[in-house]
């Protein structure tokens, strides 16, 4: 799949997709070396984002913010279970987020993955306010970029190369159409639930929907820093 942007206007190094791209790899390849299965497990459920622990009502207000519990809704953006997770975050990280970091300059942009994909998980989190199992990977913060990309460039047409018979054919699609279609699978997999495995489905529908929500407020202030 291959993204189309305007290069008339010449392009920066888009530092803070990089940037994001490389703390998740570090952050799994340090997990993924660590010798002690154990410790491995306690620190996901220690800075993954776990609903019970999140929205448990018996722990003081006190200890909550000394345990920066709500943090856990950023730092779980950055932690993934396995390499296909982290392989396909990355895939879709960069292909919408280097387009998306253009226009949106690299500091709205960070803004925008790590708000985006902490309501993501907060939204999933009261969907099973009381499940123990951690929520982890930046799927919430991607599907916010993806919801940013189509709110951004609504007329683009995103590249496939699809098998057709003995050959592979080249098409171009238009963006709204292939995102429309991802957003409808999201919605009809968080009904399906676990016959598609342990995915957080509810939490890409809320961060397509905070991203699109954020590049249309962000468009005014886009235009302006264009003109400058």
């Amino acid at each position: 799949m291959f993204v189309y942007v305007d290069r008339q206007r010449k392009a920066s190094l888009p530092w803070a997709t990089l940037a994001i791209v490389i703390a998740c790899i570090v952050m799994f390849l340090w997990l993924a070396f660590t010798p002690d299965s154990e410790r491995w497990l306690q620190f996901v459920r220690e800075w993954g984002t776990v609903p019970a622990r999140l929205f448990d009502a018996n722990a003081p207000l006190l200890q909550q913010l000394i345990e920066l519990r709500w943090l856990r809704l950023g730092t779980a953006l950055f932690i993934h279970a396995g390499w296909l997770h982290l392989a396909g975050n990355v895939l879709f990280l960069m292909i919408f987020g280097v387009p998306a970091e253009r226009a949106l300059g690299p500091w709205r942009f960070l803004l925008l993955f790590l708000l985006g994909g902490a309501l993501a998980n907060l939204a999933e989190a009261v969907i099973l306010p009381n499940t123990t199992r951690p929520i982890v990977g930046s799927s919430g913060a991607v599907s916010a970029i993806i919801g940013a990309y189509l709110g951004l460039f609504p007329r683009a047409r995103l590249g496939l190369v699809l098998p057709l018979g003995m050959f592979l054919e080249f098409v171009r699609i238009p963006a709204p159409l292939l995102i429309g279609f991802w957003a409808l699978l999201q919605i009809a997999f968080t009904f399906v639930g676990p016959a598609f495995g342990a995915v957080a489905w509810g939490a890409h529908i809320a961060g397509f929907a905070a991203g699109l929500l954020f590049a249309l407020v962000s468009k005014p202030a886009i235009a302006r820093r264009l003109r400058s």
